[in-house]
C-alpha cells in the first residue's frame, strides 16, 4: 500500500486527512511537528509527503530542504499563504506540489496521485542522462564529453550526479552541500571553487557556462537542453576564493 506522512500541528487537520486517504486505500503516518516528521521520513519511508509549512518547532521550509538532501519522494506543501513568490520558492526549494488552505480532499488526492504518476515514470527513464556533448551514466557513474572519457575526482563526480539526477532542475546550495560534504554549514565559497573546476573540465567555453546553469542565490541547474547557458559565473571570486583542499 502506498504510504503518506502528514507532517502537521493542528491534530483537525491530521483527522480529516487520515480519513481521507485511508478512504483511498493509503496507510497514513502521522507527525506533529517537523522532528517527528524528519524522524517518520527516515524510519517509516512513506512514499510521499505532506508537509504543513506552519509548524511549531521548525519551519516548513527548513524542513522541505532536509528532506530534499536524502529523499526523493514527492512532497505536497500545504500552506495558508496563495502568494506567487512563496510558492515559486518552495518549488524551487524541491516541492512536487502547493496546496493552498482551505483546500478539497479530492483536489489533494489528484495532486498527489499525479506527483505518484511523475516520480514512476521518472524511476524508468534511460540511466544515461544527456546534455549537449556531455553524458553521464547514472549506473557505472561514467562521464563522457563528446565520446572521450572524463577524469573527475570524487567531488566533482559528487557534483556532476547530484545535477544530473535532477537535470533540468534546480539544485539548491544546502542540498549540493549537504550531498557532497554531508553538512549544512554555509560554506558557499567551496561549492563555487568546486564548480569552477568541474566547468573547466565539462564546458566547451568555462568563462560562457552552457551545461552547468548558476541560478543567482539558489543553486545550480545541469541544463540539458543547451538554453539558456549562463554567462561566466559571476559568483565565484578565482583571485579572493579560500583554499579548497579540504573540500575539493
Amino acid at each position: 500500500m502506498t504510504k503518506v506522512l502528514v507532517i502537521d500541528d493542528e491534530a483537525q487537520i491530521r483527522r480529516f486527512l487520515r480519513a481521507g486517504f485511508e478512504l483511498h486505500g493509503y496507510t497514513v503516518i502521522e507527525a506533529e511537528d517537523a522532528t517527528m516528521g524528519l524522524k517518520a521520513a527516515m524510519v517509516d519511508r512513506p512514499n510521499i509527503i505532506v508537509l504543513d509549512l506552519n509548524l511549531p518547532d521548525v519551519e516548513g521550509s527548513e524542513v522541505l530542504e532536509h528532506i530534499r538532501s536524502w529523499l526523493t519522494v514527492p512532497v505536497i506543501v500545504l500552506s495558508i499563504h496563495a502568494d506567487e513568490d512563496e510558492k515559486v520558492r518552495l518549488l524551487r526549494l524541491g516541492a512536487d506540489d502547493y496546496v493552498v488552505k482551505p483546500f478539497g480532499m479530492s483536489e489533494l488526492l489528484a495532486r498527489c496521485e499525479a506527483s505518484l504518476r511523475r516520480q514512476l515514470r521518472g524511476s524508468n527513464k534511460d540511466p544515461v542522462v544527456r546534455a549537449g556533448p556531455l553524458s553521464i551514466d547514472l549506473v557505472s557513474r561514467t562521464v563522457t564529453l563528446q565520446g572521450k572519457r572524463v577524469q573527475l575526482t570524487g567531488k566533482e563526480q559528487q557534483l556532476l550526479l547530484a545535477l544530473a539526477t535532477h537535470a533540468g532542475l534546480v539544485v539548491t546550495h544546502q542540498q549540493l552541500l549537504w550531498d557532497i560534504w554531508h553538512t549544512h554549514a554555509n560554506n558557499i565559497q567551496y561549492l563555487r571553487i568546486l564548480v569552477r573546476k568541474l566547468r573547466q573540465k565539462i564546458e566547451l567555453d568555462a568563462m560562457r557556462p552552457r551545461l552547468i546553469v548558476s541560478e543567482s542565490g539558489i543553486g545550480y541547474r545541469l541544463d540539458t537542453g543547451m538554453n539558456g547557458g549562463a554567462h561566466a559565473d559571476a559568483e565565484i571570486s578565482s583571485d579572493r576564493a579560500p583554499s579548497a583542499k579540504a573540500w575539493a
